[in-house]
């Protein structure tokens, strides 16, 4: 989350879901994914966040987009309505960033997210343009509990990162950045004892709520076990600093969480 001039900002130009086949790099499908979250803070500023989609299927079975993010974006808008920047695909091939509102809070201020009980993890469900509604990442590849043991994750292997740092953009079109880090700390689990994890990258405000990924392209520990498919390993929370110094470190939360803020949803 970050307050940002309008300066600073690029300028528009289930649990058991299937899951693809392992070929399929996750990287792409996540930016498609991953949006832009703001809302005006002042005359002069505004507070950013990143969200991203996942298809989470509802109890019954029926289809259902939900929007996570870092539980402080939302709680640091004040206002009853945001802005999520869908992005849309012209004829001659460019994009064009499109931001809509998106309402976080009803009538009566309450909010209209899910909070985990215990991390700094939101989901909404939201009604998504049909691009984005197909884009959205099957729940399916969350990282459960066991997976970090079952695919041998450990201090220095490679993740990436998406966001909007400082409230920037890929390009003109509303794309995210894309980042590559190194699990800084050690053990990952069990998750229970140890909910979030140290990623070693440089980490600014606008990347919370950021998707945390693995792909065949990021690099592994030699000797260890390559995962079969790409996977969601968790959400950035926030960046480490000590006093005024930045540490160059991000605290990602472990995506069985963002798998139970979703629960709670049903």
């Amino acid at each position: 989350m970050i307050q940002v001039p309008p300066a600073e900002i690029a300028q528009p130009l289930e649990v058991g879901a299937p899951v693809p086949p392992p070929v399929w790099d996750l990287t792409v499908g996540l930016i498609e994914a991953t949006v832009q979250l703001d809302q005006p803070s002042g005359p002069d500023t505004r507070t950013v966040g990143t969200g991203f989609l996942i298809q989470a299927p509802r109890a019954d079975g029926s289809p259902r987009v939900v929007l996570v993010t870092a539980a402080h974006v939302f709680e640091r808008m004040e206002d009853p309505e945001a802005r999520i920047g869908w992005r849309q695909a012209l004829p001659d091939g460019s994009w064009r960033f499109d931001p809509q509102p998106l309402t976080i809070r009803d009538d009566a201020g309450q909010p209209l997210w899910a909070r985990h009980s215990e991390r700094d993890i939101a989901v909404m469900e939201v009604t998504a343009p049909e691009a984005f509604a197909r884009a959205a990442i099957p729940v399916g590849w969350l990282a459960d509990q066991n997976a970090f043991d079952a695919w041998q994750v450990g201090p220095g292997d490679e993740l990436l990162s998406l966001g909007f740092p400082r409230g920037l953009s890929g390009n003109r079109a509303g794309f995210p950045i894309l980042r590559v880090g190194r699990i800084a700390s050690y053990p990952l689990s069990p998750v229970g004892a140890f909910p979030t994890f140290l990623l070693d990258f440089t980490v600014f405000p606008g990347n919370s709520g950021g998707p945390v990924f693995w792909t065949p392209s990021a690099r592994k520990r030699p000797g260890t076990t390559e995962p079969e498919n790409a996977f969601i390993a968790g959400i950035l929370s926030q960046e480490v600093r000590v006093g005024n110094d930045q540490l160059d470190i991000g605290v990602v939360t472990h995506a069985v969480f963002v798998r139970e803020a979703i629960g709670l949803l049903d």
